[in-house]
């Protein structure tokens, strides 16, 4: 076989892999009307799962995310409301459950760090330019003028 056809089953293989699990990882749930399911998967995509952190329940497959994906369920089919279901995770897992937590005193730094990230590398980039052009050459005057007339001593006459 060629390399190019290596090439293709290896992407082949690929996708097949990604687009494979994919769709695994979320169970099919059953609701009365088409509202209650839209609510639903919009409650899901906006709840951080607490152990992979950079996904939502929607996303994850961790045993906690099922578990809470069957929570907001079962809330839903109990006839919560959306505000209801959000007072209860965060009462019970805390603002780090939103990915858009309030702003208030004890989500300062999640709002607040970003720009003082930013803020801090601004300042120390403008600091080493700042040092760079206060250097002064540490070429002596001596090899300056060495430098001078090796260079006159080789150019053409």
């Amino acid at each position: 076989m060629s390399q190019s056809c290596y090439q293709a089953l290896i992407l082949m293989l690929a996708v097949f892999l990604v687009t494979g699990t994919a769709g695994a990882s979320i169970e099919s749930k059953q609701f009365e009307n088409s509202e209650t399911e839209a609510r639903y998967k919009k409650m899901i995509a906006e709840l951080r799962c607490l152990v992979c952190q950079n996904q939502n329940l929607s996303d994850s497959d961790a045993d906690l995310a099922k578990d809470l994906r069957n929570q907001v369920e079962k809330m839903l089919k109990s006839g919560n409301s959306d505000e209801q279901i959000v007072d209860y995770m965060v009462t019970r897992y805390g603002d780090f459950i939103l990915y858009s937590p309030p702003l208030k005193t004890s989500t300062l730094v999640l709002w607040a760090g970003p720009f003082l990230m930013v803020t801090i590398g601004i300042i120390v980039v403008a600091n080493i330019f700042r040092r760079r052009g206060r250097q002064k050459s540490t070429i002596s005057p001596h090899d300056l003028s060495r430098a001078k007339n090796l260079i006159n001593d080789k150019t053409p006459h």
